[in-house]
């Protein structure tokens, strides 16, 4: 995976309750009841065809919002977002599909958590995207070697309680899904992105004390991608703050900074000086250690 997707295999402890839900309404297909009429056949011709249902609605109260605290807490440490966009419950059956569309207002990063059954019988369904170097290709390019379509696409596949996080700039879909016409069988999914990148903070420092330092180094941090030229994305680094005030340790936890310019020139370079000028920073003295995920954002 390159580092504009990310996958967590057994994300959430209580998959199963939310599959359960969903299993218990579409258990008797010959019975009518409220919960079977919530979807919405959704066709757009040429783009996008499945079924959804708006998922905070659909499962019950306690049992969802467990799990929406769960997911936002993740997106709150991992990569410095603060909420997440109402989610869809989607259901792809027999001739379902998304083709290729970037969602770039929505938020900085995209997620799909998968509820598909542990056993899958259909065929597709896989989350795709268009890898990087098509986007930048006749640099890559090589006349002495044939590609095919796994070359220029990743494929994600659908696997039960995995969450997939990608960067949403990249063309993305979902590939046409065939062999069931059961709900039950088919590629179960929430999906939504993650918004409102600010730093997140667990420790004794207040919000002020980090925000006061934060706020001096911005025209240093801009100075640094202004030398390589115009950068575009989300760079979230975990900083570990010392009750001294210094800054012991520093890592990137998730990057789409691309280059407007040079795609693939220059990234790595500007990353590094980032995260050692950061290293550099110095905060208040508190009584413990704080930790801060910081989501730097450029536009």
């Amino acid at each position: 995976m390159s580092r504009f997707v990310m996958n967590m295999n057994k994300f959430y402890k209580d998959a199963d309750q939310l599959r359960g839900v969903f299993e218990d309404n579409f258990a008797d297909p010959r019975s009518a009841h409220s919960e079977r009429f919530v979807w919405d056949y959704w066709h757009v011709p040429d783009q996008y065809t499945l079924l959804r249902t708006p998922a905070w609605e659909y499962f019950p109260e306690e049992t969802y919002r467990a799990f929406h605290e769960y997911l936002v807490n993740w997106g709150r440490e991992t990569l410095g977002c603060w909420d997440i966009s109402p989610p869809w419950l989607s259901v792809y059956i027999e001739g379902c599909k998304q083709s290729l569309h970037t969602d770039v207002p929505h938020g900085p990063w995209a997620f799909v958590y998968s509820l598909s059954p542990k056993k899958i019988r259909y065929q597709g369904g896989e989350t795709m995207i268009l890898k990087p170097g098509v986007l930048n290709y006749w640099p890559q390019f090589n006349d002495a070697e044939d590609r095919e379509q796994n070359n220029y696409l990743e494929r994600i596949p659908s696997k039960f309680n995995r969450l997939t996080v990608f960067d949403p700039r990249f063309p993305h879909g979902v590939t046409r899904l065939s062999g069931t016409h059961d709900p039950r069988e088919g590629r179960l999914v929430l999906h939504g992105w993650f918004t409102e990148p600010k730093p997140f903070l667990t420790g004794p420092l207040k919000q002020e004390q980090i925000d006061s330092v934060l706020e001096s180094e911005s025209g240093v941090i801009a100075e640094i991608t202004a030398e390589t030229g115009p950068y575009h994305g989300l760079l979230s680094a975990r900083m570990v703050i010392e009750k001294t005030g210094v800054v012991s340790a520093v890592k990137a936890l998730a990057n789409t900074l691309v280059c407007m310019d040079e795609p693939d020139l220059h990234e790595k370079n500007v990353t590094r000086r980032i995260l050692a000028h950061l290293k550099k920073l110095k905060f208040a003295k508190a009584k413990s250690t704080t930790q801060l995920t910081l989501p730097l954002l450029f536009r």
